[in-house]
């Protein structure tokens, strides 16, 4: 369904004097992490940089970077013919790391656990499991789901006493290719994983033992690299000359918009975000073409859409609607009764390359007097806590689809996770409603008609459609990147 970049990595020898930790042998795959994991609950696990969670924990299916089904958990599927039931046969045999087998009780718990916990829990919302025997499932929406298989390649599954216990983020329990190796990890710092050798799937897992170091500066990520201590990281365009020129081999990605989420548009957290006059003249007092060249050093596009080039929702040769121009957008913050600003918390995470890019956004909303306050996020709810909506403005490097409908769902929707405020627009609606029941066509036409609407009334502020970069050793080996984001190159993709 999601439609991801497909990659070449530049070609180069080893870094003079590095040792691969991975090496022929295939014995340790050690990955730099810009972030630290935020704990082990399973309905809190985003897909960015989610190579614990691939490791612990399988899916009922997994998706491959176009958003096509494959077996996981698995082995066999149907969708119903109204789309809105999915039934899946458990292949045999599979076990928890804690000795359980992996049956349909687990299966049903692992979904029903996301009707209310995370940050999902609209996608599930009035689900239904029918588990006749151990090894078939049932999940059942009560309406239509054009995005029923996402919907089942996302949760991470395990054990219904795990999920009964309510300790879930002290110890995960999974089925996947790796089991947490306790004794050798320290949160916030490294954490070390063990091959599952009784794993159904074990050959697409080459490495015996996975590592993860907790890495947030990229200086310190990129000297790690060149000295051969990590075999892989994500790098931004400022070290991409660097890591080239050192031998080390690149993946260059397309799967991102840096962008403001102006989430209140009605204006009920902050007053000022219900102006439209206000919205406009926030896209309007962004220098893009300056963002591409000074924050990027070129590696990237201006962008003035949401959506990713090539999708059904992208609309080809649109000239920028709105035109770098702080005097207009200074005169359009009067109209609104806003000449003096306003306040405005925005949150910030490590990882995200805030440290580039609050800076600039901070002294381009100062132009307009829209006082800036920075709050920082972190820990086990780092993530539950930036899409609580108590943040009507986001600064994200958002991550799109190839798929466009999955970003309208998540993103645009009022049920969308990340419309953070969840405030209902009628004609959004009524544009869904033509999406589930048109024919091809008459979809595209609908989500290109979201598309202009939203940025008719400007409730994103999109910047810059960046270069992604995964920097990694010569003797690591990624042919493709399978992240239907096309953020990440994801664990089974290391070969």
């Amino acid at each position: 369904m999601a439609l991801a970049a497909l990659l070449a990595g530049c070609t180069g020898g080893a870094a003079p004097g590095a040792e691969s930790s991975a090496g022929a042998t295939k014995n340790t795959l050690t990955l730099a992490m810009s972030a630290d994991i935020t704990g082990w609950d399973p309905s809190n696990q985003p897909g960015y940089q989610g190579w614990g969670p691939e490791a612990i924990w399988d899916s009922l299916i997994k998706c491959d970077a176009f958003g096509k089904p494959e077996a996981d958990i698995a082995d066999k599927w149907t969708v119903s013919a109204d789309g809105k039931s999915f039934t899946a046969h458990i292949r045999e045999g599979q076990k928890f790391s804690d000795g359980t087998p992996v049956d349909s009780a687990a299966v049903a718990a692992s979904f029903q656990y996301l009707t209310s916990h995370g940050g999902s829990q609209g996608d599930y919302k009035g689900l239904k499991t029918d588990a006749p025997d151990a090894q078939n499932i049932t999940l059942t929406w009560p309406e239509a789901q054009p995005m029923i298989i996402n919907r089942v390649c996302n949760p991470k599954i395990t054990t219904k006493a795990l999920l009964d216990s309510g300790k879930v983020n002290d110890k995960p329990v999974g089925s996947g290719p790796y089991v947490l190796d306790e004794t050798a990890t320290t949160r916030g710092s490294v954490y070390t994983f063990t091959k599952n050798e009784s794993h159904w799937n074990t050959a697409a897992y080459p490495y015996k033992k996975l590592v993860l170091k907790v890495i947030e500066s990229e200086t310190a990520r990129v000297s790690a690299l060149k000295t051969g201590q990590v075999d892989g990281s994500l790098i931004t365009a400022a070290s991409y000359n660097e890591v080239e020129a050192s031998g080390l081999n690149v993946v260059t990605m397309q799967g991102q918009t840096t962008r403001l989420l102006l989430t209140d548009h009605l204006g009920k957290e902050v007053p000022a975000l219900g102006s439209l006059k206000v919205r406009q003249a926030i896209n309007m007092v962004f220098d893009r073409d300056a963002m591409v060249k000074n924050l990027y050093q070129g590696h990237g596009k201006p962008a003035y859409q949401i959506f990713r080039p090539g999708s059904d929702a992208y609309i080809d040769g649109m000239a920028d609607p709105y035109p770098f121009d702080v005097t207009k957008a200074k005169a359009l913050m009067a109209e609104a009764g806003y000449a003096s600003g306003f306040d405005l918390s925005l949150p910030t995470m490590a990882g995200q390359n805030h440290e580039t890019l609050m800076p600039y956004v901070t002294q381009q909303l100062g132009l307009l007097g829209i006082k800036v306050k920075q709050v920082p996020l972190s820990g086990a709810n780092a993530i539950d806590d930036l899409l609580s909506g108590t943040y009507p403005v986001v600064l994200w490097q958002l991550g799109n689809f190839g798929q466009s409908l999955l970003d309208i769902d998540i993103v645009v929707r009022s049920t969308g996770y990340w419309n953070l405020e969840h405030q209902p627009d009628a004609t959004v609606d009524g544009l869904w409603k033509k999406i589930l029941t048109g024919d091809e066509a008459t979809r595209k036409t609908a989500q290109q008609d979201i598309n202009k609407y939203v940025i008719e009334q400007a409730w994103f502020a999109p910047m810059v459609n960046p270069d992604g970069f995964y920097a990694h050793s010569p003797d690591v080996k990624i042919d493709h990147v399978s992240d239907h984001e096309a953020l990440t190159p994801k664990l089974r993709d290391f070969k």
